[in-house]
This record gives structure tokens, sequence and C-alpha cells, in this order.
């Protein structure tokens, strides 16, 4: 597994507390990028957030965690399965209908929100109400945001998934000619031609400078092997054990 050592977005927002509207411009382009990549693969995300976006030694975005991914979901497949991060969901999610790719457009849009904003579009500690919140409570914007903003955060986070920036059979192409995106040379962007807003600064290979503490003060735990793996101990001669290579009868090494 690769060990991103640019930490998680969540991190750095937690230090900064608002990024500017240039620096979400970037990091917003770089997860549509993924998301587009995604969904040409029929593949749908469902749980994008900060925590599940990290950084690399250069400042590009990693999309990391695919465990909620639905595969062979293209324009007009549906699935209904609940789930995902409270605060992230969808409407549609919420109120138990088939839903498609869209929802991954709303995800872009809460981690816009809170890039931009310093804070969730809707939040209670109660589900109940945050849920309530997410189906019927109108978008509200901090004045200082600029309409461009303002204009791509609400058609992002529209309700109606169908009405939804993104929500239509061109996917992320109505997203990247937003006019929010006009600045953005998607073909240089891929190629990673365009300077991240931020680098980290990395000490060390091992460096975890990026992390919180809370994680990197904890003691590591080490997996046991599989005690069900009839080849993690073959006969009384094993000489290396919980290393589960057998080479087949009469296999040489040369």
């Amino acid at each position: 597994m690769e060990y991103v050592r640019g930490g998680e977005l969540f991190f750095h927002l937690s230090r900064e507390r608002v990024f500017s509207e240039d620096r979400t411009r970037f990091y917003g382009a770089e997860i549509t990028l993924g998301i587009q990549y995604l969904h040409q693969l029929g593949v749908v995300y469902r749980d994008l957030k900060l925590e599940n976006l990290l950084l690399d030694e250069q400042g590009h975005i990693k999309i990391t965690d695919f465990g909620l991914c639905k595969e062979e979901i293209n324009f007009g497949d549906t699935t209904r399965t609940f789930c995902g991060t409270p605060e992230y969901l969808a409407p549609e999610v919420l109120e138990d209908n088939d839903y498609g790719r869209a929802v991954d457009w709303w995800g872009v849009g809460v981690v816009m929100y809170e890039m931009m904003c310093g804070r969730l579009p809707f939040y209670s500690r109660d589900h109940e109400v945050l849920f309530e919140l997410i189906l019927v409570e109108e978008i509200k914007f901090p004045a200082r945001l600029s309409e461009v903003s303002k204009s791509v955060l609400g058609k992002l986070l529209e309700k109606d998934p169908s009405k939804r920036l993104g929500g239509g059979e061109t996917d992320a192409e109505e997203v990247k000619t937003h006019i929010f995106f006009e600045s953005i040379s998607w073909d240089e962007l891929y190629k990673k031609k365009i300077a991240p807003p931020f680098v980290p600064v990395i000490k060390s290979e091992q460096s975890a400078d990026y992390f919180d503490k809370e994680f990197t003060d904890e003691n590591p735990d080490l997996t046991p092997p599989d005690e069900s793996d009839p080849k993690a101990h073959v006969g009384d001669g094993v000489h290396f054990h919980d290393f589960t290579f057998v080479p087949e009868a009469g296999g040489n090494f040369k």
C-alpha cells in the first residue's frame, strides 16, 4: 500500500480553517477528474469526504478508500443501498430512492463548501435533524464568497439529482464547463503540469508531520497471521514462520 505523506485534506483544513477560492478551485478540479475517471469505468464512489482526500508529496489530490464503491453504474443506472457518511449523504439517498452517480457530485459540492466556508453546509449532532436539514434546508453562504463560487456550490448541492450540476448524461463535462473552473486548463491539470497551491514539506520517507498525533502516537498493532490458512503452517520443518509461500512439487529455484 502506498504511503501518501501529505496527509488528509481534513488535517490541512483543520489547521487553516478555510481555503482560498483559488486553492479550492485546484482541489475541486482534481477531484472532478478523479470522479470522472471512476464514472467512465462505471463506478460510483459514494463516500467523498475530506478524510478520504489525501495530498501526495507534490501537493496533488489522491482519492482513497474505495470500500463503498458500486460498479456497473452508468448514466441511467441506479442502486439503492443506504451507505456513506451521514454529513455527506445526498438527499436522494436519505429518501430511500433509487439513486445514480449524481450522488458523487453532491459529495464534491459538500467538500468544496467545507473548503471555502470552513464548515459543513448542513450539520447537527442529531442525525434525524441532520437528515431533515439535508432534505429541506436552503443552503446558506458567507457574504465574502464570490457569486461564481456561490453558483458552483449551489448547483452541486442541488437537491434534485436530475437538475444537479454533473447529474446529466455528460456527467463531469457539466462541472468542468462551469464558469468557476474557467481558468483551469483541464489537459494541463490531467498531466499534472499545473503547480499545486500548497506543497508539503517532507523531511523523510517516514515523515508523519501531516497526520494528527491522535493517530501517530498510537502503538502499532500488527495483524496476526491467518490461522485458517492451511499454507501458514506446513509440516514441522518450516524455517520461516508465517511465511506462506509453498513451492510446487518438484519446483526448483534458479
